[in-house]
């Protein structure tokens, strides 16, 4: 499109647009300040008619203003209605309201009339229209007997309604006696004139109390109809019952009435017409009557119906038209028609028109000398005659003014004259109404002032227009000028757009247009400025808005709107669901960017809004929620189309709970030979509400339906009922059939049974036939019952047998069975593999090649070659001897194989064998092989001492694996700073038989790290690592500056000069527990190998880590830990070549010396009653003794019992109930906590009742764990227990309490 072309384009849209936004700008009456001499202007007035209401005061309104202010007066009927002579009248202070006090005897009528108000001062006088009064009516209901009606069954009929013309017109309705609305259907139907309709009668209409109503909305009273008895007849009973009370019996013929075409009630006729005035509401009907009940529909003859104007009511019997305009005139047709014909009728609408404004008479404000004109400009139908009065005369009727010339519809004024003021009235009048307004000519002069308030603050949304009032008052009329900021330049051309009142629009306001503009008011007699400010403000958006929801039942569902807006704007957020507010529940969860549902109910579904308000602008978006769950299970389960074979299944779905049904599954119960269970047949779209079910014979159904949707299956439907089908021979034979020998001499065939569906009848037994292939025999053959394998004896050993089932009933056999192939049972190959070679190709890998057995010495199926393997020892003298052997299988009749993971430098033997289902045959003859030499394996340790100054030692161990003749070591070295970074790299050579270096001359204070491994003639081994720092004082060394600094014995794998990439551990979560049978150790493996060890090793020992197999576990039990030794435990994985790729954190385990089984004892009832057991015993004891110390009897005792008043009785040992001083299994023991003499024995009493005797020296008393320690002198005695001597006698009261 061309640029001018586009560029019109937009600004004829931008026109449009703001002749709707500022229509008010334009056409709005102009204001003068009220502090200026003015002529009245009329404010406020009742309506042209007034239906006043009888329950309170007339009040007739006028409201005015001027300068000075009016005075009002009225007018009645044409007549002065002279206010004062009447008390019942009063006029409002400061106004021309009257109001009318009805409240006594005088009726509301007494004051029925044409009411006019008239405002007047100096300078002009304004009058109001005319204002009927009326009184509203509600006259009563004519008496009238209304006899019953009789019609007959098909027949049309009318029920007349005929309301007392009322004031306004009464609104009808139909009711019974239980005031109940009478229903309306397309058959039954209320016209506009409130009669009752019937397109034809049914016998259900027959009632006695039709009664019409009528209210009156202003008298708010209801007038009733007498009601009206409808009988409603059948010809068949009325011709029975009826000739009794009439003179004919066939009144109404004798038959039913027939089906007819339709034809109108009303309108009559083919045509009618009807007239509307413009701005009306146009109500047409068409109510048809005819059997059966005819549809109505509506077309204008020359046009279209009015879009978004026309409705249709009372079941499409009325077309209604609002805003009716002229181009609503024009023919309208309706249409009745049944399943016999139509008709049609044809309404002529005419549209007249009361007169309405096209431009009504503005106020004028002139300047002595200017000129001006008032235009007054109306329509209608027929066209209105224009009047115009100069301050309520007829201007035909005042003075003529020279200045004054009146050409019809407008009158114009030249050189005015201070004084001439005065009120214009125009009155544009037809026959079907008039209009009257008032418009005064003010002659002033005065300068510019500013209406709009000063400093006054703008805010608009940035792409919206924005509009700045620059409200003005000045005789003769001020020019506007704009200026913005602090510019010298008047404000001109795009973007503003300039009104004659002063306002100031920009089109499409941008964040550029803010600031600060002055409006400038000029004319001759001076001028006024105001400012206002514009600030445009960003818009508010929704960013995220809220997304569609599709949630089960019960679930929680979140709706999120996230939004954006101008920071200095204060946003509010609403929710609304279905556009209104959300319901009063806990589970609506509001937050300042979301909603959230919990426990989402079927209720909960609909339309969610969010809206977010600022003072400026709002955004809003909306989002549905669908909630959803299983369906409901289908119901009415029928079973039709019933034969032998198969049955047909109907069905009616439940509710789907707005998740569509996907399929319907149909499951059976065979109460006969499966009864409770319910096995799945078939499943069917969801789109299907029936199954064709193919059955078995000799089966009792029973079936039942789930239904599926999104969210899962219903429950079951509930069950069918049951049918049963006959017997009949079996369908199918057996499968899964196969010859399977389990030894050298029989054939087990087997096969997988029917199962009691697929019997089709009682007495199911199997025929089982076998030969012998390639051998001239006939088929042999048995019948068994219902079992799944047969054994065939006598057979030569892997022969091959044609085999088959057949399946048997009562009522026959089933179908010809085919036949497979089977063998008799294996034996052990007879064969070793000859001419066995092994060609070595590395120092890790070989081959093996044999020459196959041949098939006859197999005995079996070929399932492959093993070969056994195991490593005879080093070929190095310091190496340790190994004889574990190896297997390696190949599958399939192979000839070669590779062995891999070999040890270098080793010597090996191996053998192989053939195998077959039975197992392996003999093996050949050892062949023996050496592996070549290859890298060895790292250093067993490296260790740093004798660090000093400058100096330092290594020290190492060779390492476990040579893998061939150690030719040295490399040691390569270099030091670390602060930051980690590595300085320049030393390199060291060391002969093979050294196990340490010294470092001289090196820095102190400094942290190295070291490099070591060993070679031999294939090349360098891994290397191992290690970092120490010198020191400053000698043998204390300076902990190097690092952030986590290595242990000086930690050793690791990493080769030097590059970083190692970090790999994800394979063991996770390695722990470990005592247990009475041993450690079990448990972790996680997440690698791919399959050969797991457990190692373990004393915790400084040089030995070699121990190793268990793991066979597919996740823990391992050490049993051969020893007692009281802690252990360094882990798990490793290694490779085909036994190489060890993963390991797991290094666990440290101490054996405990005995571990026992600790059970608290405390809380048991044996234990209990033998302490109490005890402690009488033992006061027993304390009284002999006491009385015995009484009689003068001594007990060498030390003295230092004072310290322990209260001896503790040693409590008995838990294994064999003794005091813990005597033990049958450790008589030659000493006493827990006591000292044992010199020769290490402690002799043993011949009494048992009787202590043991100890040396000289040491306190008796009992220690915490109730051991007894003590020291006794003087001799024992045999013939009574002893006691303890104290410097008190032993309180029998704390001899108890030594045992709580």
């Amino acid at each position: 499109m061309p640029v001018c072309c586009t560029t019109a384009l937009g600004r004829m849209r931008t026109a449009a647009v703001l002749l709707v936004l500022f229509l008010g700008h334009i056409v709005a009456p102009l204001e003068v300040p009220l502090d200026l001499p003015q002529p009245p202007t009329i404010t406020l007035e009742s309506p042209k008619d007034y239906i006043v209401d009888p329950r309170e005061h007339i009040v007739i309104r006028c409201e005015a203003k001027a300068k000075p202010p009016p005075s009002f007066s009225w007018t009645r009927n044409g007549t002065h209605f002279d206010i004062d002579k009447d008390p019942k009248v009063n006029m409002r202070p400061n106004s021309g309201t009257l109001v009318v006090d009805i409240s006594g005897k005088d009726k509301a009528e007494a004051y029925e009339g044409v009411y006019q108000c008239t405002a007047r001062n100096e300078h002009g006088t304004a009058v109001s229209n005319n204002i009927v009064i009326r009184q509203p009516r509600s006259p009563l209901w004519s008496k009238e007997d209304n006899p019953p009606i009789i019609v007959q069954e098909g027949a049309s009929l009318v029920l007349k309604c005929r309301p007392p013309a009322g004031l306004p017109p009464p609104i009808v309705f139909w009711m019974d006696h239980n005031f109940l609305r009478l229903p309306l259907n397309r058959r039954v139907s209320q016209g506009l004139n409130g009669d009752l309709y019937f397109s034809n009668a049914v016998v259900s209409d027959s009632r006695t109390d039709y009664i019409c109503y009528a209210r009156f909305t202003h008298t708010q009273t209801i007038q009733q109809k007498q009601p009206i008895t409808v009988r409603v007849v059948n010809m068949d009973a009325f011709n029975e019952t009826w000739p009794v009370f009439l003179n004919e019996t066939d009144f109404f013929g004798d038959g039913a009435t027939e089906d007819r075409r339709p034809s109108f009630q009303v309108p009559s006729g083919p045509t009618s017409s009807k007239m509307v005035l413009r701005g009306e509401v146009l109500d047409m009907e068409c109510i048809a009557e005819g059997l059966p009940t005819p549809d109505i529909t509506w077309a204008k003859v020359s046009g279209e119906l009015p879009t978004k104007r026309f409705t249709y009511h009372n079941f499409r019997k009325n077309l209604r038209i609002t805003g009716v305009t002229e181009a609503d005139a024009g023919q309208y047709r309706c249409t009745a028609k049944n399943t016999l014909g139509s008709i049609h009728h044809v309404i002529t609408v005419t549209v007249k028109a009361a007169p309405y404004w096209i431009m009504a008479p503005q106020n004028l404000v002139l300047a002595p000398r200017e000129r001006g004109q008032l235009i007054c400009r109306a329509s209608g139908n027929p066209k209105p005659t224009i009047g115009w009065f100069v301050n309520g005369v007829p201007i035909h009727n005042v003075p003529d003014d020279p200045g004054r010339v009146v050409e019809g519809d407008t009158i114009m004024f030249e050189d005015v004259m201070t004084g001439s003021s005065a009120v214009y009235q125009c009155n544009a009048s037809n026959e079907y109404g008039y209009l009257l307004a008032n418009a005064f000519v003010n002659v002033l002069s005065e300068p510019p002032r500013m209406l709009t308030p000063r400093d006054k603050v703008y805010q608009v949304i940035m792409n919206k227009p924005a509009t700045l009032d620059c409200s003005s008052f000045g005789s003769p009329i001020p020019k506007i000028t704009w200026f913005k900021d602090s510019h010298p330049t008047t404000l001109e051309g795009d973007p503003y757009v300039f009104y004659d009142n002063g306002t100031l629009v920009i089109p499409v306001a941008q964040a550029m247009n803010s600031g600060k503009y002055t409006c400038v008011a000029l004319n001759m007699l001076g001028k006024s400025d105001n400012q206002v400010y514009l600030e445009v403000k960003e818009p508010t958006r929704i960013l995220k808005q809220p997304e569609y929801q599709k949630v089960q039942r019960n679930r929680d569902v979140v709706f999120e709107c996230k939004v954006k807006h101008d920071p200095s704007l204060n946003p509010t957020m609403i929710w609304l669901k279905d556009n209104g507010e959300l319901p009063d529940d806990e589970r609506f969860i509001v937050d300042s960017d979301s909603l959230t549902i919990t426990e989402v109910t079927e209720s909960d579904a609909g339309t969610y809004t969010c809206i977010m308000n600022t003072t400026l602008d709002q955004d809003s978006a909306s989002a549905n929620l669908m909630v959803v769950e299983q369906p409901d299970p289908p119901i009415d389960l029928e079973l039709t189309d019933q034969k032998p074979r198969s049955v047909q299944l109907t069905w009616t779905p439940g509710n789907d709970h707005n998740s569509p049904i996907k399929s319907f599954l149909i499951q059976y119960e065979d109460s006969l030979h499966d009864r409770g269970n319910w096995h799945n047949m078939t499943e069917v779209p969801g789109t299907k509400i029936t199954a064709h079910l193919k059955l078995s014979p000799f089966v009792h159904y029973t079936f039942r339906v789930l239904a599926l949707n999104e969210v899962g299956y219903s429950h079951p439907s509930l069950p069918s009922q049951q049918y049963r089908t006959k017997a009949a021979v079996p369908d199918e034979n057996p499968i899964g059939v196969q010859g399977i020998g389990t030894q050298p001499d029989n054939l087990v065939i087997y096969w997988k049974p029917l199962t009691g569906l697929q019997s089709n009848g009682p007495g199911l037994q199997y025929i089982v036939f076998w030969k012998q292939r390639g051998v001239d025999e006939n088929w042999k053959s048995v019948k068994i019952a219902n079992v799944s394998n047969f054994t065939v004896g006598g057979t030569p050993t892997f022969a091959p047998y044609d085999v088959k089932v057949r399946s048997v009933n009562e009522h026959g056999v089933g179908p010809e069975p085919s036949a497979v192939i089977g063998y008799s049972g294996e034996d052990l190959p007879m064969a070793a593999p000859d001419n066995v070679q092994v060609h070595v190709i590395n120092s890790t890998l070989a081959n093996v090649h044999w020459e196959p057995v041949f098939y006859q010495s197999v005995r079996g199926h070929l399932k492959g070659y093993k070969v056994y393997y195991s490593r005879q020892g080093s070929l190095h003298h310091h190496n340790p001897h190994h004889a574990e052997q190896q297997v390696i299988t190949f599958n399939g009749n192979r000839t070669h194989g590779k062995l891999p993971g070999l040890h270098p430098f080793s010597r090996y033997t191996l053998n192989v064998r053939v195998f077959n289902g039975r197992g392996e045959g003999p093996a050949c003859s050892n062949v023996e092989f050496e592996t070549p030499e290859g890298v060895p394996g790292k250093p067993s340790f490296l260790n740093v001492v004798n660090l000093s100054l400058d100096s330092l030692t290594l020290e190492w161990g060779p390492p476990h694996d040579r893998n061939g003749r150690l030719t040295g070591y490399t040691l390569k070295y270099q030091p670390v700073n602060n930051s980690n970074d590595l300085g320049p790299l030393e390199e060291l050579t060391v002969a093979a038989n050294e196990t340490r270096v010294t470092l001289l001359n090196l820095k102190y204070s400094t942290r190295y790290k070291f490099y070591f491994n060993a070679k031999t003639l294939k090349g360098s081994g891994p290397t191992i690592t290690e970092e120490a720092s010198t020191v400053i004082d000698e043998g204390h060394p300076e902990p190097p500056p690092h952030p986590h600094p290595l242990s000086p014995t930690s050793q690791s794998d990493r080769h030097p000069l590059h970083k190692a990439h970090p790999i994800v551990p394979a063991f996770e979560n390695a722990s470990f527990a005592l247990r009475e049978d041993g450690v079990l150790v448990s972790w996680e493996y997440l690698g791919p190998e399959n050969k797991v060890y457990v190692e373990y090793i004393v915790e400084n020992s040089n030995e070699e880590w121990k190793k268990e197999k793991v066979n597919n576990s996740q823990s391992h039990t050490l049993k051969r830990l020893k007692e009281g030794l802690a252990y360094k435990v882990r798990v490793v994985a290694k490779d085909h070549s036994d190489q060890m790729v993963h390991s797991s954190e290094e666990l440290f385990v101490t054996v405990p010396a005995m571990t026992s089984r600790q059970v608290d004892i405390a809380t048991q009832g044996w234990f209990i009653g033998l302490m109490c057991a005890i402690a009488l015993l033992i006061l027993v004891l304390l009284i002999v003794c006491f009385i015995k110390r009484n009689k003068g009897g001594k007990y060498p005792v030390k003295e230092k019992e004072d310290a322990h008043a209260d001896p503790e009785i040693q409590p008995m040992k838990d294994e064999d109930c003794t005091f813990g001083e005597y033990s049958d299994n450790d008589d030659h023991k000493p006493l827990k906590g006591s000292r044992t003499p010199s020769n290490g024995t402690v002799k043993r009493d011949d009494s048992d009742d009787s202590l043991v005797d100890y040396g000289d020296g040491g306190d008796g008393q009992f220690n915490e764990d109730g051991s007894f320690i003590g020291q006794y002198s003087g001799k024992k005695e045999r013939d009574t227990a002893e006691c303890i001597e104290s410097s008190e006698a032993p309180s029998p009261v704390n001899a108890m309490n030594s045992f709580v």
